[in-house]
């Protein structure tokens, strides 16, 4: 995953598209879609983030469904409960299971749909960055917005790590399977036990080989980030100042749009 979204950015003709007008054109749908109250204005933003992502940036529309995929996901278990369980108001359905009555109304349906608005809109926006920006280049703006050089060199080595340390599980799982690791539950049970000690301490000595990688090439705290200088042009001032006013209106007009 980390390989083909690193291709889909490079290959991306928003690549070339100032990094700042990018980062606050996705910031600001973010925050606008957090602050909403109605599921209109966020779904507006995932409708707007995925045209740039996949017609302006020539993303794969499989793959951009199959990223967005888990994060919906997930969100759809979620507002099954906070159906169920939040919001007032008039009764819509009800069953009894167990012999408990489950029921939903118009206050915790409403609710569920938000957070289903809200998180593809964010999501959208943040994969937006990701399959049109490289992630080296968006650690450089962080940087010239005077971020803390801490943040941001963290950031760098967590983001490299996570998916070292993720082949470094597949690999291992897949010779355990190979071996019969997990034939049944209690072998696999020590087959992941055996797995997350080897995997703390091959990230233990990753840590220590690249502490010394560092030093021995005259590291002084602070990783210098290339900085890619690209001038902002008319037409994507006109469709950013176009996009935020759209926003900004349906915030507006739809404060008080329910769904049901």
């Amino acid at each position: 995953m980390h390989r083909m979204m690193d291709d889909y950015a490079l290959l991306s003709p928003l690549r070339h598209t100032n990094n700042n007008l990018k980062m606050i054109a996705a910031a600001f749908g973010i925050l606008a879609g957090v602050s909403s109250i109605s599921p209109i204005p966020p779904l507006f933003i995932a409708l707007c983030m995925s045209f740039a992502t996949v017609y302006l940036g020539k993303t794969n529309k499989k793959a951009y469904l199959q990223i967005l995929g888990a994060p919906v996901g997930f969100s759809l278990a979620g507002i099954v409960i906070i159906a169920f369980f939040f919001g007032i108001g008039p009764e819509l359905f009800s069953f009894d299971l167990f012999g408990y009555r489950f029921s939903v109304n118009t206050g915790g349906l409403n609710m569920a749909f938000l957070v289903l608005a809200r998180t593809l809109g964010g999501m959208c926006c943040l994969f937006f960055l990701a399959l049109t920006t490289p992630m080296v280049e968006l650690f450089s703006v962080l940087k010239a917005w005077k971020l803390p050089d801490v943040f941001v060199e963290l950031s760098m080595l967590i983001y490299r790590y996570i998916f070292v340390f993720l082949d470094v599980a597949v690999s291992i799982k897949f010779a355990q399977s190979t071996r019969l690791g997990y034939k049944d539950m209690k072998t696999s049970f020590h087959s992941l036990a055996m797995l997350s000690s080897t995997l703390f301490i091959r990230a233990w000595e990753q840590g220590e080989k690249l502490f010394v990688s560092m030093n021995s090439r005259c590291y002084s705290g602070k990783l210098v980030l290339f900085e890619a200088k690209r001038p902002i042009k008319a037409p994507e001032i006109v469709l950013t100042a176009a996009y935020f006013l759209s926003v900004l209106l349906l915030l507006y007009f739809t404060k008080n749009v329910q769904i049901v």
